[in-house]
């Protein structure tokens, strides 16, 4: 019998678009948006959306009323929802973003690739490795743009070290890519005061979802990536943004083994999600790399003792250092001095203009859903790994843990 890979099944998969799902902008080509998850982020990314002028943003939907009030204080003309399926009725509608989570990103994206919407949604992409062949299946058989927040995919500055370093082949044969996130606050908030009982206006029923049922704590509402049943912690949300960015310079996204060590080894304050974390994954020999193959490593810590992150791509005649500042390219003849650019701007505003071109010409944008589905399979593999505590073999083709 003849395999054919996930891959190749999706590549395959005819694009149609139902009548029910068919969307016309208006005559100005303006896009009507709907915010599902109105925290912190998707307020932030809303209002990158809202200063293109390309954008009205008609929708906000949270659990808590008075994150919507919020949201709603920028989008003054949107209406307000608890309840994203009662947003994706609206006809108006022609894309959503979505910020909620990690644990309602699969279902919620699902609901409104299949309700004919476009869809940009941060990273990652799933919570859980299985999800991610249902959410590019539903892209594509519903033929809607899905981008993921992995913004390095439309920053000037990752694009120029691309085109000008690697595959100008300034780097020779890699062999180690070697990526760093310390110090991360987002995974130490405390809950307010305000938090400690439960707003009448939070819908703790409807946070939790797809997650068993536990009584109200405002620290796992409040501090959700501490929480293994709500987000992959540093791995999936941190290495990620990483991962993908190596996959972007060597144009491989297919680990063939993966292994992690980490704890919660400091703050003992009921997360389950690791507050310390290695991960190792192992690649097979791709375009730009030595001829055997090489690795990929990510460490982060929170211990506020050291800051900082970056990737560092190691190669036979230089090295690439970028972060989401600059990039610094240092050739590995005696003397020389490194080259530093700049980064010009801010890379989520380039992300979101790239999803709104490909809105509106059709195209797979930057961060296309198969994309952001590989790079969050690759986080996967290292949580499992910790989790199960033991090397873990793969075939990228196939998506399958193997036995070693």
């Amino acid at each position: 019998m003849l395999a054919i890979s996930r891959r190749d099944l999706y590549r395959a998969t005819a694009a149609w678009t139902a009548a029910s799902y068919s969307r016309i902008l208006g005559a100005n080509e303006t896009v009507n948006l709907g915010l599902i998850g109105a925290g912190g982020r998707g307020r932030y990314v809303m209002g990158i959306f809202a200063d293109t002028t390309r954008v009205n943003v008609t929708g906000v939907c949270d659990v808590y009323a008075a994150r919507v009030d919020q949201a709603m204080q920028r989008a003054t003309k949107a209406k307000g929802f608890s309840d994203h399926r009662k947003l994706l009725e609206m006809k108006e509608l022609d894309a959503v973003l979505i910020a909620t989570p990690d644990h309602w990103h699969a279902g919620t994206a699902i609901d409104a690739l299949r309700a004919g919407k476009d869809v940009y949604v941060e990273k990652p992409l799933t919570l859980k490795i299985e999800e991610g062949p249902e959410i590019v299946k539903a892209a594509r058989i519903n033929d809607r743009i899905c981008q993921v927040g992995m913004q390095q995919r439309s920053g000037s500055h990752y694009l120029q070290a691309k085109e000008e370093i690697v595959k100008a082949g300034k780097l020779g044969k890699i062999t180690l890519a070697r990526t760093w996130w310390h110090g991360n606050g987002a995974h130490l908030q405390k809950a307010p005061e305000s938090m400690q009982t439960r707003p009448s206006n939070l819908d703790w029923a409807r946070f939790l979802g797809p997650v068993k049922w536990r009584d109200y704590d405002p620290q796992q509402y409040w501090n959700f990536r501490a929480y293994l049943d709500f987000g992959g912690g540093q791995i999936t949300d941190l290495f990620t943004h990483w991962i993908d960015v190596v996959h972007m310079f060597l144009e491989q996204d297919n680990p063939i083994s993966g292994v992690a060590a980490g704890g919660v080894y400091q703050y003992r304050d009921g997360r389950t999600a690791p507050d310390t974390i290695n991960a190792l994954l192992e690649y097979p020999a791709g375009p730009y790399t030595a001829a055997h193959g090489w690795t990929a490593t990510f460490e982060a810590t929170l211990s506020p003792g050291i800051k900082g992150a970056g990737v560092e791509i190691c190669g036979t005649e230089g090295k690439l250092y970028i972060d989401r500042g600059r990039y610094e390219y240092l050739s590995a003849e005696k003397g020389a001095q490194p080259v530093i650019v700049k980064s010009p701007r801010e890379q989520t505003g380039e992300h979101v203009a790239n999803f709104l071109d490909c809105v509106k010409s059709r195209k797979r944008p930057n961060g296309d859903v198969w994309i952001g589905h590989r790079s969050a399979q690759a986080s996967h593999l290292a949580n499992i790994s910790y989790l199960e505590k033991r090397r873990l073999k793969f075939d990228p083709d196939r998506e399958e843990i193997l036995p070693l």
